[in-house]
Order: C-alpha cells, then sequence, then structure tokens
C-alpha cells in the first residue's frame, strides 16, 4: 500500500474514532422508538420526518463527542492515567483545532437537516433545537458546562430519553397526547442510555475528581455509582412489564425488551463485583448492546 493510502486510512480511522460510532445508538434509537409510538398510539408515521430527525440527531451526537473529546484535552480531563479509549486530540492523533471545527460543522448540518423539522413542528421544535445545539457544546464547554457539575446524568435522560423520544412522536403526530405512554417509553429508553455515562463516569472516577471534573460517580463515591448502574439498567424492564401489558395491552411491548434483561444483569453483577480499571470499557459496550437491543424490541413491541 502505498504512504498516501496508508495515511488516508490512517486518517480515516482517526476520525472513525473521534466521533465514537458505539455511542450514537444513543442518538437513533429514541427517533425509532417515537416513530413506533406514532404508529402504534395514532396509527401512521412519516418516513421523511423520521429520516430528518434521525440525521440531525446523530449530528448533534457526533458533535458532543468531538467538542468533548477535545474540550476534555484542554480542561486536562484526559491524562496520562485514562482508563477509557483513545481520544484523538489527547494522544495527538488530531489538533484540538481540528476537532473543534469537525464539531461547528456537525452542528451545520444538523442545523441544515433540522430546518424541515422546525417548519413541520413550529414553535416547540424550534425552541427544543437551539437548546440542542447549544448544549452540544455546553456539555462540555462554556461557564457552566454540564459534565463538569454532576448534571451529564441528568442531561442523557431528558435529552436521549424524553425530548428525543417524544419530540419525534410529536414531529409524527402533532400532540404529545396520550402523555403517559410516551413518558413510559421515553423514560425507558432514556435510562438505559443514561446507564452509559453512568458507567463511563463509575470507570473515570479517581481522574475526574482530580482534575475537578465533578461528574456524580465523582462527588458521591462508588456504591452511590453501583446502585445508579444497577437501577438504571434494570428498572426500565420493570417498568416496561408493569405498565405496557396493564395499562396498553400491549404484550408484546412489554415481553420482547426482556430479552434483553439477562445481559443487564450480568453487567450490574459485574460491576458490583469489579472496581474501576480498564475491564470498564468491556461493561460499558456491554451497557450499550442493552440500550441498543432493548430499545429495538420495544420499538418492534410497539408496532406488532
Amino acid at each position: 500500500m502505498s504512504r498516501i493510502g496508508v495515511n488516508s486510512l490512517t486518517t480515516v480511522r482517526t476520525w472513525i474514532l473521534a466521533i465514537r460510532p458505539k455511542t450514537l445508538s444513543a442518538a437513533w434509537v429514541p427517533v425509532l422508538l417515537g416513530s413506533a409510538l406514532a404508529k402504534r398510539l395514532h396509527g401512521n408515521w412519516n418516513a421523511k420526518i423520521a429520516i430528518m430527525a434521525l440525521a440531525s440527531s446523530l449530528l448533534i451526537q457526533v458533535a458532543t463527542n468531538l467538542f468533548n473529546d477535545a474540550l476534555d484535552f484542554k480542561k486536562g480531563a484526559d491524562g496520562a492515567q485514562r482508563l477509557g479509549p483513545t481520544r484523538v486530540t489527547a494522544s495527538g492523533m488530531a489538533s484540538p483545532k481540528a476537532v473543534f471545527l469537525a464539531g461547528w460543522i456537525s452542528l451545520t448540518l444538523a442545523l441544515i437537516f433540522g430546518v424541515p423539522l422546525i417548519i413541520e413542528g413550529g414553535l416547540p421544535i424550534f425552541a427544543l433545537g437551539v437548546v440542542s445545539l447549544f448544549l452540544a457544546y455546553g456539555y462540555t464547554g462554556g461557564p457552566f458546562p454540564l459534565a463538569y457539575l454532576g448534571l451529564g446524568d441528568l442531561f442523557v435522560y431528558l435529552f436521549f430519553g424524553l425530548i428525543a423520544v417524544g419530540g419525534t412522536f410529536f414531529l409524527q403526530t402533532q400532540t404529545l397526547r396520550p402523555a403517559i405512554p410516551v413518558l413510559v417509553a421515553a423514560s425507558q429508553i432514556g435510562l438505559w442510555a443514561t446507564a452509559l455515562i453512568a458507567i463511563n463516569n463509575f470507570r473515570d472516577s479517581a481522574e475526574d475528581l482530580r482534575n475537578h471534573k465533578l461528574t456524580l460517580s465523582a462527588r458521591l463515591g462508588a456504591r452511590f455509582s453501583r446502585i445508579e448502574i444497577t437501577s438504571l439498567l434494570i428498572f426500565p424492564f420493570v417498568l416496561g412489564l408493569g405498565y405496557w401489558p396493564v395499562n396498553q395491552g400491549a404484550w408484546s411491548a412489554g415481553i420482547l425488551p426482556m430479552l434483553a434483561f439477562p445481559l443487564a444483569v450480568r453487567i450490574s453483577y459485574d460491576v458490583w463485583k469489579t472496581d474501576p480499571s480498564p475491564h470498564y470499557n468491556d461493561h460499558l459496550a456491554r451497557a450499550g448492546v442493552t440500550h441498543l437491543l432493548a430499545g429495538l424490541l420495544l420499538s418492534i413491541g410497539m408496532v406488532l
């Protein structure tokens, strides 16, 4: 292979690493679930709206990951003792300037894809879009970075649960009614998504504390972190099994996600039995599979 070919391949791998593909299900699964809810509760869904929402959501997630990579490096949060996957800025694979530029390009593209959604959904979607674009940077940057103030878990639950699912449902139906089923489904997927950041933060808690990145895990310690992770993984299954068959008659929506339940139980067991270490990267990957699998099964259960 020529030197140019090797360099090009290295560049592609760098940017794939930077956007963190394994995290992107947190952006597209809620869009799928919101569309499935629209189909179940109102009998129809709009494929064009779903595609635009999917593209915008993915690009906002990519921008958030890129800004996080560059800003954590600039703030010294990604040091030599980092236990997590390689970060392209901290490792010198890409400059902070290049990563920032890629983040702003991603946000610009998200805005472009979001224009049809604003036209369709009006002022509520415009407001949600503005907040989402702002917090893609504000999650790690700005005067009040959420990730450094212990608000990251709440941010993920709201934006990758309630807002992503509810916003997609609203775009598809022009209403949030019936509100309770939407809230239940959005909470399920939001809690599973929050488990990802909880595991990530517990793994990095010692380093975060040294670098004044005061996540909930860094603030409240190991016992809290283990209880939080277990609750976030297990409770959504209990919630769905208790709600969907009883209140909506949707046995498939309650039971199908239970196929992912053993995986959630095993992750919880491993978190209680192991201290933060590089092994937590495996726990995080399996939690990502749990979120993806349970979200897909819940969506399928909605339309059966």
